[in-house]
């Protein structure tokens, strides 16, 4: 028996799931006897052992085993006869009282995938960015990895954009500490977004050991729900001023960038071969960050809420890591789960799209792409041939670039059926967006 799907969510079911009292003592006492093969029991030898026995030391367990068996095979066989294509584990919930003194009653309560026809795309309008690369983006290039190696000196004078300042700093809201308010020895650069604008422009223009306190609002979009769009308090202490120093562009910096001979003119071929690779990157993820939202406009479906939470998961997961690797302990910012739930869903939502479209469309990687593709990311690698023997000893290493492969089978269906234009785009515009 399978109950409507509530309104509030469409993708959800509800299968009955009845177990035979009589098979389920059967299949239970099976299982004890198998149990009580190898069971070691004093005063008995191994498979000698009385069946009461056994059942009063294994019976609990063995029947909770049998029941879980019957019921996976319950379901299994009501999912497949109604065609249905489950989405994560069902929740099963014993329906009391049961129906009859023979029967265990059970609802399977579960979600499934969204069923579709991918929606038209004869409308829509998505601009492709040109950029060739010159002498002056390699310059700008350069300049970009003169400043990730900048060195820092103490300096005696007020800090400024571009310092690197080491702070103490308490927030407080309402005259209370706050989650995540509070840190000791913090190293930022001003003028680098690393903290909230309104917070360096506060610390900006302090000395090595002078203190100061003040307000600031957080954003209404801010991460932190509960600090969004609330005044807080901030208590803080300079600890360090220190300013940056950049090097020169000479033999030494060529070495650093792994040319080895010191060839300034090598390090601008690299430079150039290697911001070539970037630039075609980031310009093909805008690309697909349009025709991705072209799809999500296209096909406006419902996701199943447990791949949803268990994307988020995954994505907070992810985050905690990263933190931890920058230094910072996840102890003292937890995550919460509702953060990434927007996020998780728009990616679960395009991986049921894509899925349907490459099973229609039958774009699924060949292999020449994949070794395309393996072989264009050995290419950043002092040894490529060595990078793509590391990746097919083992075809799991692969799974990255298959994905990839098929991603760009979308991209180049979507782009066969909408509307591109091209548009130059300028090298900081680019480069100052983040990489996908």
């Amino acid at each position: 028996m399978e109950n409507t799907a509530s309104t509030a969510n469409p993708l959800e079911r509800n299968l009955e799931l009845v177990v035979d009292r009589v098979e389920l003592a059967r299949a239970t006492d099976e299982r004890i006897k198998r149990m009580g093969k190898n069971a070691k029991i004093p005063g008995f030898r191994p498979g000698k052992v009385p069946l009461s026995m056994l059942r009063q030391q294994f019976g609990e367990r063995a029947r909770h085993d049998a029941l879980s068996e019957t019921l996976r095979e319950v379901f299994h066989k009501l999912v497949t006869a109604q065609n249905l294509n489950v989405a994560g584990f069902p929740r099963i919930e014993e329906k009391t009282p049961a129906s009859s003194e023979n029967e265990l009653v059970f609802s399977a309560i579960f979600e499934v995938y969204p069923e579709f026809t991918p929606g038209d795309l004869s409308g829509v309008k998505i601009e492709r960015h040109t950029l060739e690369i010159g002498d002056a983006e390699v310059d700008q290039a350069i300049e970009i990895f003169r400043k990730q190696r900048v060195r820092y000196a103490a300096a005696d004078r007020p800090a400024a954009k571009e310092d690197r300042v080491v702070i103490d700093f308490l927030g407080k809201k309402d005259d209370k500490p706050f989650q995540g308010g509070e840190a000791n020895d913090y190293p930022f650069v001003l003028g680098r977004g690393m903290m909230l604008s309104a917070f360096e422009e506060a610390v900006e223009g302090m000395n090595a050991g002078e203190e100061k306190a003040f307000d600031i609002t957080f954003p209404a979009d801010y991460f932190a729900k509960d600090l969004a769009g609330q005044a807080v308090r901030f208590e803080v202490k300079v600890k360090q001023v220190m300013a940056p120093s950049l090097p020169e562009v000479n033999a030494d910096f060529a070495r650093e960038l792994g040319v080895q001979d010191g060839d300034i003119a090598r390090m601008r071929a690299e430079v150039e071969g290697n911001l070539k690779r970037e630039v075609k990157k980031r310009l093909e993820a805008r690309v697909q960050t349009q025709v991705m939202d072209a799809l999500l406009a296209a096909n406006p479906i419902s996701v199943p809420n447990t791949l949803v939470e268990q994307e988020a998961g995954r994505m907070m997961q992810a985050a905690e890591e990263d933190m931890e690797a920058r230094g910072i302990k996840s102890k003292d910012y937890p995550a919460q789960l509702s953060w990434f739930t927007e996020k998780a869903k728009r990616r679960v939502a395009l991986g049921l799209i894509f899925a349907e479209i490459v099973k229609r469309e039958k774009l699924h990687a060949s292999k020449e792409q994949v070794r395309a593709l393996v072989e264009e990311a050995a290419e950043t690698y002092e040894k490529p041939e060595e990078v793509v023997k590391w990746y097919y000893a083992d075809p799991s290493r692969l799974s990255d670039a298959e994905t990839l492969a098929v991603e760009q089978n979308v991209v180049a269906w979507a782009l066969s059926l909408v509307n591109v234009t091209e548009q130059p785009i300028a090298f900081d515009a680019l480069m100052n967006q983040p990489a996908a």
